[in-house]
C-alpha cells in the first residue's frame, strides 16, 4: 500500500499552514521552529523522555519529581491537599486542576496543545478549561477500544489471530468448562480492561477458579483462551492520514518474581536487530498494519501498541492486546537508531494535530525501519516493590547515570535520559519512588535502561540484568512505618494501577 491508497485530511486554513510539509525533512525542522505550547501531563515524564529535544516548546507537567528539580523542562507544582489516587487519570486531572499548573499554562500563552498517557472524560474538560487541545482520540473511543473483547474482534476483521479463545459471560466454574469446551482445560481468562498482570487468571481447575472467581463472575463478557507457552512481544505503531507507521518488534519481559509481583504482568522491553526470527517480525510487521488500517475505520488516529504471544510449542504467533496510547515501551521505541536516523515515532502522532499538511512515504518509511541495521540493541527494567510489606523510603537511588562495579552499582552523573549511556556496564536509571514516599507491593520504584540485553535466547534474565536489579534495590532503604490498617489496605489498593 501507498501514500496514494490512502484518503488524506482536508488541508488546515492555519497560517502555520501555509507550506506543505515534504517528506521527514520538513518534519523535523517543523518541530525544530516549533511555536505551539505543548505539555505532556502525566506522573512522570518516562514515557516521552527526551521528546523536548525534538519539539521545541514541549514541557513536561509532572506529579513526581524524578529529577530533583534539575530537569530544564520539567514543572511539578507544589503539593495540594487531595485524596489517595487509584488512577493515573486522577494524577492527571488533579495537576489540570491545580492553580500553579493553570498559571503555567496561561503565563506560556494560548493556543497549547496536551498529550496524556492516560485520561478520560472529566480530563477532557479540564483541559478545554485551560484552553488545550488533546492531541488524542476521544476518552470514549480509546476507552471502548481498550475493551480486549473489542480489540479481539477488531484484529479478526482484520485478518489478524488471536490465541484461540472464545468470548462469553462466565458466572460458574460449570459456566467456564462450558463454553471453553474445545478449548481444553488449562485455560487464560480475561476482563475487559486493565493491567494483564492484574486483569489475566490461571484457571487449571476448580479450586484456581475459586481463588479468581469474585473477579469474573459479574464480567458481561471474559475471554476465555486456550493457555499456551508464550514469548511476549511488543510493537509500537502509528495511524497517520497517510497510513500506519510501524516501529519494529521488541522482547517484552513478563512476570519476572525479581521485578513485579504480578503473575502475567509487564516489566520490561529490549530491542534488538533479529529479535526473534525474520519470518515472525514479518508477521507481526503487517498484523499491526493491518490492525492500524482498521483502527483508522474506527475512527482512531495516532500512536498505539500491540502485545503479540508468539507460541514456543507452533512459533505461531498471536495477538496479545492493544493499548491505544502511549505506552511504557515507548521510550526505547523513541530513542533507537531508525527513529534517530527519521524521526521518532511520536513526532508522527503529534503532527496530525498540529494544523499543518504534510507528505510522507509511509511504504518507504517502514522498508527503511524494517532493516535489522537500523535496529541498536537496549533493554530496560521496571522495578516495582514485589514484598507484601509497607515502608517509608529514608534513601533512594537518584535519577541519572549508574555504573556497574566489582563492589555493586554506583552513581556516575547527572543526566535526563540515556543518551549518555555508553557501555552495558553503564545504565539510565529513572526514579520514580524517593524519599519520604510509601513502599508498598507493586509500588513502581524506577526504571533501568542500558545497552544490550537484559534476557537469554529462552527468555530468562542475564546475570547482568540481575546483578543490576539487585544493585538498584540495594540502594533504597525503608523504614516501617507506623500506620492504621485502614491506611495499609488504601496503599495495597494503589498498587493496582503503575505510573508508567
Amino acid at each position: 500500500m501507498t501514500s496514494s491508497d490512502i484518503t488524506t485530511s482536508t488541508p488546515s486554513t492555519d497560517a502555520e499552514a501555509a507550506e506543505r510539509l515534504d517528506g521527514v525533512s520538513d518534519i523535523r525542522r517543523f518541530f525544530y521552529r516549533n511555536e505551539t505550547p505543548i505539555y505532556f501531563v502525566s506522573p512522570t515524564n518516562f514515557n516521552l523522555l527526551g521528546a523536548d529535544e525534538w519539539v521545541k516548546g514541549l514541557k513536561f507537567i509532572s506529579y513526581i519529581d524524578t529529577f530533583d528539580g534539575q530537569h530544564p523542562n520539567v514543572f511539578v507544582p507544589s503539593e495540594a491537599p487531595h485524596e489517595v489516587f487509584g488512577s493515573i487519570e486522577e494524577i492527571n486531572n488533579y495537576l489540570l486542576e491545580h492553580k500553579e499548573v493553570a498559571d503555567y499554562v496561561k503565563k506560556r500563552g494560548p493556543g497549547g496543545k496536551v498529550l496524556f498517557l492516560m485520561f478520560d472524560e472529566r480530563t477532557e474538560a479540564l483541559a478545554a478549561q485551560l484552553g488545550l487541545e488533546i492531541c488524542f482520540p476521544r476518552a470514549d473511543l480509546r476507552t471502548r477500544l481498550d475493551n480486549k473483547m473489542v480489540t479481539t474482534r477488531i484484529a479478526a476483521r482484520a485478518g489478524v489471530a488471536s490465541v484461540p479463545n472464545v468470548i462469553a459471560r462466565v458466572d460458574s466454574y460449570e459456566a467456564l468448562c462450558r463454553v471453553s469446551s474445545d478449548l481444553g482445560t488449562d485455560l487464560v481468562v480475561q476482563t475487559a480492561f486493565g493491567d494483564s498482570g492484574h486483569t489475566t487468571f490461571f484457571i487449571s481447575d476448580e479450586a484456581s477458579w475459586r481463588k479468581h472467581a469474585g473477579e469474573i463472575v459479574g464480567e458481561d463478557e471474559v475471554k476465555v483462551m486456550r493457555r499456551i507457552t508464550p514469548r511476549g512481544a511488543a510493537i509500537e505503531a502509528c495511524v497517520t492520514r497517510h497510513g500506519t507507521i510501524v516501529a519494529p518488534l521488541m522482547t517484552e519481559l513478563v512476570g519476572f518474581p525479581e521485578l513485579t509481583p504480578y503473575k502475567g504482568g509487564w516489566c520490561g522491553n529490549e530491542i534488538y536487530a533479529d529479535a526473534f526470527d525474520r519470518g515472525a517480525r514479518e508477521a507481526a510487521r503487517d498484523a499491526t498494519f493491518a490492525v492500524g488500517e482498521e483502527l483508522k475505520k474506527e475512527g482512531y488516529r495516532g500512536y498505539f501498541e500491540l502485545d503479540f504471544l508468539i507460541d514456543e510449542g507452533s512459533n505461531e504467533i498471536y495477538l496479545g492486546e492493544m493499548n491505544p496510547r502511549i505506552t511504557g515501551a515507548s521510550s526505547i521505541t523513541n530513542h533507537t537508531v531508525f527513529a534517530l536516523s527519521d524521526a521518532p515515532l511520536f513526532l508522527f502522532h503529534l503532527l496530525e494535530w498540529m494544523d499543518v499538511d504534510y507528505d510522507l512515504d509511509v511504504q518507504a518509511l517502514n522498508a527503511r525501519w524494517a532493516k535489522p541495521q537500523n535496529v541498536d540493541g537496549w533493554s530496560q527494567l521496571v522495578i516495582k516493590h514485589t514484598e507484601s510489606t509497607i515502608g517509608i523510603l529514608r534513601e533512594a537511588p537518584a535519577t541519572g547515570i549508574w555504573r556497574m562495579t566489582g563492589d555493586g552499582v554506583q552513581f556516575a552523573r547527572f543526566d535526563t535520559h540515556r543518551r549518555m549511556v555508553e557501555s552495558e556496564n553503564e545504565a539510565f536509571f529513572l526514579r520514580i519512588t524517593g524519599p519520604g514516599d510509601y513502599v508498598y507491593e507493586g509500588a513502581d520504584l524506577g526504571i533501568l535502561v542500558s545497552r544490550g540485553r537484559f534476557m537469554t535466547d529462552a527468555f530468562r534474565l542475564t546475570d547482568r540484568a540481575r546483578s543490576w536489579i539487585h544493585g538498584i534495590r540495594s540502594q533504597f532503604v525503608a523504614d516501617e512505618p507506623a500506620i492504621v490498617p485502614e491506611v495499609a489496605e488504601t496503599l495495597a489498593e494503589v498498587g493496582g494501577f503503575k505510573m508508567v
